[in-house]
């Protein structure tokens, strides 16, 4: 039999591009849904374009319309979905119920972090993983053969900065550590998740599983993390810890805080200034803040992403496909020197 012809959905995306680039390399017939409510945006039009000219198909479909979904899911074997479940820019979880009303006769949807595992989540950072659940329901309950990824840390928004949060990028001087520093994540370049996903789509073994991108070189704490980078750039930083009761009352107070202080305040001073931050703060940080804190205790104090065994509902990514040459955190840390 020959590839699967893929619809990538979200294919302008963070990640969408990349699911768009991993397809067309392993030589599936690629398309991407192209919404007219991409208006005026000239960036997105371009991307669609260039992947046009590699070869990609691009189809057009409206959520507000259901038939020209259908339409275009007529067309392929699989869906690919990556919209955007980010709080801070775009949050589309629940549009892909539309989705899955056009999809019962069509293939299988690929997307992000495994909700299953989070129902002690707490609020209001829980929404993600409930919207995630509800999603999941209403494909099994559509009968629709389907397989989740579940991709754990993207290293452009957890490995760059050092799991820092209100910054992309290293910091010079100072980092702040999670509890002991110690809880196990996985780190993921944005391209292996991309090239794991296609690489399940017609797996016999993925099917109506849990894909778990789970790499045993790229589990990692966060105090390792930091030490490949001081390795890296030849730079020790200063290592202040926040305790996981003060990292909650973040939740009622601000999203992010800055320490000012030279390089020559001792840490205890650091973490008395730090504490009293918190109580003088009265307002409350926005729900997208509150959000992605939530995100960060589940990953940095209770380990949410490495503290379950895969089951036999689910398959670990790189076992599957030995053959993937998946990149080390110390490699990608190297584009930030």
């Amino acid at each position: 039999m020959g590839k699967s012809r893929i619809l990538v959905v979200g294919g302008t995306g963070y990640m969408g591009r990349r699911i768009v680039k991993g397809s067309l390399a392993e030589g599936h017939p690629t398309y991407i849904l192209r919404r007219p409510e991409i208006g005026m945006d000239i960036e997105k039009l371009q991307v669609l374009l260039e992947f046009k000219r590699q070869g990609a198909v691009l189809v057009e479909g409206s959520f507000p319309d259901h038939q020209s979904l259908v339409e275009a899911l007529k067309q392929v074997d699989v869906v690919v979905c990556t919209m955007s479940g980010v709080h801070f820019r775009t949050h589309n979880l629940l549009m892909q119920l539309k989705l899955v009303d056009a999809i019962k006769e069509a293939g299988n949807i690929k997307f992000g972090m495994d909700p299953a595992q989070m129902m002690h989540a707490l609020e209001p950072g829980r929404v993600t993983f409930d919207e995630k659940m509800t999603v999941r329901k209403a494909i099994e309950a559509a009968n629709i053969p389907r397989t989740y990824i579940s991709a754990n840390c993207f290293g452009g928004y957890f490995v760059g900065n050092l799991s820092q949060m209100g910054t992309l990028l290293p910091p010079k001087d100072k980092v702040l550590i999670y509890g002991d520093g110690n809880a196990k994540a996985v780190f993921m370049g944005e391209d292996d998740i991309a090239t794991y996903t296609i690489k399940s789509v017609d797996d016999p073994r993925t099917l109506n599983k849990t894909v778990y991108i789970r790499p045993p070189g790229n589990i990692l704490s966060q105090r390792e993390l930091v030490q490949i980078w001081e390795n890296l750039s030849g730079n020790t930083l200063e290592k202040t810890s926040i305790s996981g009761q003060d990292f909650l009352a973040l939740m009622k107070g601000i999203f992010s805080f800055f320490i000012k202080r030279n390089d020559s305040t001792n840490l205890r001073q650091l973490k008395k200034e730090y504490n009293s931050t918190i109580m003088k703060c009265n307002a409350d940080a926005d729900f997208a803040g509150q959000v992605g804190l939530g995100h960060f205790y589940h990953i940095f104090y209770d380990g949410c992403l490495t503290s379950f065994e895969i089951g036999e509902d689910g398959e670990e990514a790189s076992r599957l496909y030995l053959e993937v040459q998946y990149k080390r955190m110390d490699e990608y840390l190297k584009l930030y020197l």
